[in-house]
């Protein structure tokens, strides 16, 4: 497998799988968060630097065919004034323009093709009536295979050298992010700068971590998370649980939750799961005190009690004060650092103080040495909310993708170029 950092893209021309699947202004239609573009930035400045030709494709949200709200057209003045320089765009990512301004493109010139999803084929997935029979899902599928296959043998005619720098898709086997490594030698492929920063953060935690090593999991349900609280259960000294997963936890070990979030099916799998961090000799955390709300709206009356002791009626949006305390000071004492998911309703103010103050003990934690790994919508949310993206070690730009290669599954974004 090639690296980039290696290789010479003079007179070459590159194919390069982006994420500028950002978000747009409902109205206006323009770029509101350009993170994404920006991570892109190094691999797109080192092609074109050298001297090579450019090939942009990504998709953007998820389109039932052709959308003009899906268009990546917003992106083009935003990457144009990021580059200092002026991007050409193709109407249509399998269509004529595609293939003729691909064909025309000189050394130093940058295309991006329109949205990648447009084509149902990019995800492979058949659009199939209710009706449909187990046979006819079965043709469907098996059709559906071949014309991703001859998609993702269209798109690497347009060029010679396939590079995938989209970590936030690296998880889905489409054609631009999987099928295309099919049709390029492995000379001739490799990942950008930015899929390599991800793989190497979370290498490093998953198998160089520092100790004491600490991960931090937040969010809605223990079921999203079972993998990787399994999988770090080998690894770490200290588990911090937060989040509407608190509860499934806390009523699994007789506790009152009210009105909390609860999975009722996931009761036998908490009690599991605090069994094997005992066996593991892992210091298991849940919180010693909730914000407790009357109801789920920011303007709700609010109340303080035991995390096992919610009143009926009242439902558990946010960890308090004794929790705060207790994660920070394990936190700022840890050597490695793994957060994924909030503490709370962060998107509600007079709930994001529990979320908010991780964010702050694991820049401080930081600041002293640790090495810190953020990941999840809501965690990266609180680090830029909080302005401490640069206060932590690394942030990733793929939650599903950094999930499920932190619970030790194989990505086909990354398993197709490294061959595995």
């Amino acid at each position: 497998m090639k690296m980039i950092q290696d290789f010479n893209f003079k007179g070459k021309k590159a194919i390069v799988r982006v994420d500028f699947n950002v978000p747009l202004d409902k109205k206006t239609f323009t770029v509101t968060d350009d993170t994404r573009i920006k991570g892109a930035l190094l691999t797109i400045n080192k092609i074109i630097n050298d001297g090579g030709c450019l090939i942009l494709m990504s998709h953007l949200g998820r389109p039932e065919g052709r959308m003009e709200k899906y268009s990546l057209k917003p992106v083009l003045p935003v990457l144009e004034k990021l580059l200092g320089k002026k991007v050409l765009f193709a109407d249509d990512c399998l269509g004529e323009s595609a293939v003729k301004m691909s064909a025309a493109l000189k050394p130093g010139e940058v295309l991006l093709l329109e949205n990648v999803r447009f084509y149902p084929e990019e995800e492979g997935k058949p659009i199939l009536p209710e009706t449909a029979t187990d046979e006819e899902k079965k043709a469907a599928k098996a059709e559906m295979k071949i014309k991703q296959k001859e998609m993702a043998k269209k798109l690497s005619g347009y060029a010679e050298i396939y590079v995938n720098d989209a970590f936030g898709t690296a998880h889905r086997a489409h054609a631009t992010t999987a099928v295309m490594a099919d049709y390029f030698p492995k000379d001739k492929m490799m990942f950008g700068y930015l899929i390599n920063s991800e793989l190497a953060a979370m290498d490093k935690v998953l198998n160089n971590s520092q100790h004491p090593f600490t991960a931090i999991m937040g969010g809605a349900k223990v079921s999203d998370k079972i993998m990787l609280i399994e999988n770090l259960l080998n690894r770490v000294d200290n588990l911090i649980i937060g989040g509407g997963m608190t509860y499934t936890f806390i009523k699994a070990m007789g506790g009152k939750i009210g009105k909390s979030l609860c999975e009722e099916d996931k009761l036998d799998l908490a009690l599991k799961l605090i069994e094997k961090a005992k066996e593991k000799k892992v210091n298991l955390y849940l919180p010693v005190d909730s914000l407790n709300a009357d109801k789920f709206d920011n303007d709700a009356k609010t109340s303080v009690t035991a995390a096992d002791a919610v009143e009926d009626g009242w439902l558990g949006l946010d960890i308090a004060e004794k929790s705060i305390k207790l994660f920070s000071s394990v936190i700022e004492n840890s050597k490695t650092i793994l957060w994924n998911g909030p503490m709370g309703v962060f998107e509600m103010e007079k709930f994001s103080k529990g979320t908010t103050a991780v964010a702050k003990a694991i820049a401080a934690a930081t600041s002293k040495g640790a090495y810190s790994l953020i990941g999840g919508g809501d965690s990266v949310a609180a680090i830029n909310k909080n302005g401490l993206a640069d206060k932590v070690s690394y942030v990733s730009t793929g939650g599903g993708a950094m999930l499920e290669y932190m619970e030790g599954k194989k990505l086909p974004g990354i398993t197709a170029i490294r061959g595995e």
